[in-house]
């Protein structure tokens, strides 16, 4: 997720969809393994819907850059979003159980600390001092079919907290994931 492309999205998604990342056990998310449709979505602070920045720079792209990026995303495990803002992912089940996917967090630095964690609705709070952010998240599990995340991240820039919140919400289309290989996250052998 190097490309100007990439990185927002593909970090954006991967950070809501990831949920978030502990030292020790991981926690296993109760959803289904298989293909999953997810949704981003921006907020102001009074809880408006904003337009996220990476769908500004992905209109601007020229074709061979979205090609490259689409085929990075797909080397990942994730596909381009259409035109709706609909990304598709493939989680296995082995990307739950390992616990990989929840990892890159805490190899950059960050510290994520539960305050809840049921069945049914995980909340935690996630510092990372290396890149000035302080994150609060709430993954919301309707059923092993769907699920919704919030995620209000500050971070500082340029001696300026930015305060930004992303809403994921996801929803299993099945145990077939196609074309789409399960998810790697960045960092992890291919």
């Amino acid at each position: 997720m190097h490309l100007m492309s990439i990185r927002p999205i593909g970090l954006s998604v991967l950070s809501c969809v990831a949920i978030a990342a502990v030292a020790v056990p991981p926690p296993v998310p109760p959803v289904k393994p298989g293909l999953w449709e997810t949704r981003m979505s921006g907020l102001d602070a009074n809880g408006n819907p904003v337009p996220l920045p990476e769908q500004a720079a992905m209109s601007r792209m020229s074709p061979e850059m979205k090609a490259k990026m689409a085929e990075t995303m797909k080397a990942r495990g994730l596909s381009m979003p259409d035109e709706n803002g609909a990304t598709k992912v493939c989680y296995s089940k082995e990307t739950f159980e390992s616990g990989r996917w929840q990892q890159m967090a805490s190899e950059m630095g960050c510290t994520t600390n539960y305050s809840t964690q049921s069945n049914t609705t995980w909340k935690w709070h996630t510092s990372c001092p290396a890149m000035k952010s302080e994150s609060d998240g709430e993954a919301v599990f309707s059923s092993p079919q769907s699920y919704t995340v919030k995620l209000t991240s500050t971070v500082a820039v340029t001696g300026k907290a930015n305060t930004s919140t992303r809403v994921v919400q996801a929803k299993w289309l099945g145990a077939d994931c196609g074309d789409i290989k399960p998810f790697t996250p960045p960092g992890s052998a291919k």
